[in-house]
């Protein structure tokens, strides 16, 4: 079983394209304005309209509220939600309902503590998404696309076994060794294959969708 890779923050029909023809398995569209990765409705809409059903359409969204969340939705057909601000578990299970999609909810990881957070959102959130905690002196930070990582051998006393996926740091020049550390088999990346912040680039999602694909 390959481990799949997701390319987060698409915000160009080129990045798209790149993502697609190196075989992401899930595109992510960021609806969070202060990102600069973040997309309108109106060019989430027209991106999606050129991903192939076998790629997920994963919606990004940060304490989202349900009249800005329906008009996305109205928008753009999307397959997932993710949930990566400080929605309590019963904000993901109310979004789960009205919406009928499935949801991602990201976890931030700094120490071993920070996994009790999983307990929380069991039989709920239908994927977790482990991501690094952000600094608190980390100048205009992001709740996630910061380029930091955390500890991956926290893994090993706290196995997660359930559907998820690693973020945080990776790029690929590190992914194999991310991968064989934390056991994850399926992978997040945004910042690691972009130029600049919120430019992506072909030849760096390319690498990385290599990269990951030829792995064990």
């Amino acid at each position: 079983m390959t481990v799949q890779a997701k390319i987060c923050g698409i915000n160009t029909p080129d990045a798209l394209q790149a993502a697609i023809d190196g075989g992401t398995s899930h595109i992510g569209l960021v609806f969070y304005p202060p990102s600069p990765r973040a997309v309108t409705g109106i060019e989430a809409a027209t991106l999606a309209a050129r991903v192939p059903d076998s790629v997920k359409k994963v919606g990004l969204f940060v304490d989202i509220e349900d009249d800005l969340l329906n008009s996305i939705l109205n928008q753009v057909p999307l397959d997932m939600l993710q949930l990566h601000g400080k929605e309590p578990p019963e904000r993901v299970a109310t979004i789960k309902q009205a919406t009928g999609l499935p949801v991602m909810k990201a976890i931030h990881i700094k120490k071993a503590e920070d996994f009790s957070n999983i307990d929380h959102y069991r039989g709920i959130a239908d994927q977790i998404l482990f991501d690094a905690k952000a600094p608190k002196d980390l100048k205009n930070a992001l709740p996630g696309g910061n380029a930091i990582s955390f500890d991956w051998s926290l893994f090993a006393n706290h196995p997660w076994q359930d559907n998820w996926m690693l973020s945080g740091g990776l790029n690929a020049d590190n992914i194999a060794e991310a991968v064989r550390i934390s056991g994850a088999r399926a992978v997040d990346v945004s910042s690691g294959v972009e130029s600049a912040p919120g430019r992506k680039d072909r030849k760096l999602i390319t690498e990385f969708l290599e990269t990951v694909l030829a792995l064990p």
